[in-house]
């Protein structure tokens, strides 16, 4: 049953992403791909939240699985971030595509900690 669960929601994950990328899409046009930057930093710092709060205010682990494996897995999206990379080192130079590696493995990585320190103060 929990793995027809972490589907479930790995399968609302992914739609979720669709939306908000093209959200985000549809309002910013630049070179370096924010979509993809916005989506990885909002699933990391949804993360980091749950995390948080299975470790300081004893939410069951067992949510865990659906909503971080599933949900959080199923929206963020690392091999875009990396294909992006690429297509931005072909296209657009050296620089943007560095610019773009940084970003993606720092704000991040920021995020999940800030989640998590946030379930720490409610």
């Amino acid at each position: 049953m929990t793995g027809v669960l972490i589907a479930l929601c790995g399968g609302l994950g992914a739609a979720v992403r669709f939306l908000v990328d093209g959200a985000v899409r549809d309002r910013w046009t630049t070179t370096l791909p924010w979509a993809t930057l916005v989506v990885n930093t909002s699933g990391s710092l949804l993360l980091g939240a749950l995390t948080g709060a299975v470790v300081f205010h004893g939410v069951a682990p067992a949510w865990t699985g659906p909503a971080g494996v599933g949900f959080c897995g199923g929206y963020t999206t690392f091999s875009t971030a990396m294909v992006e990379t690429v297509h931005l080192a072909q296209h657009r130079g050296r620089p943007h595509a560095l610019a773009n590696i940084a970003l993606t493995a720092v704000v991040p990585v920021l995020a999940a900690a800030a989640g998590f320190g946030a379930a720490a103060l409610v």
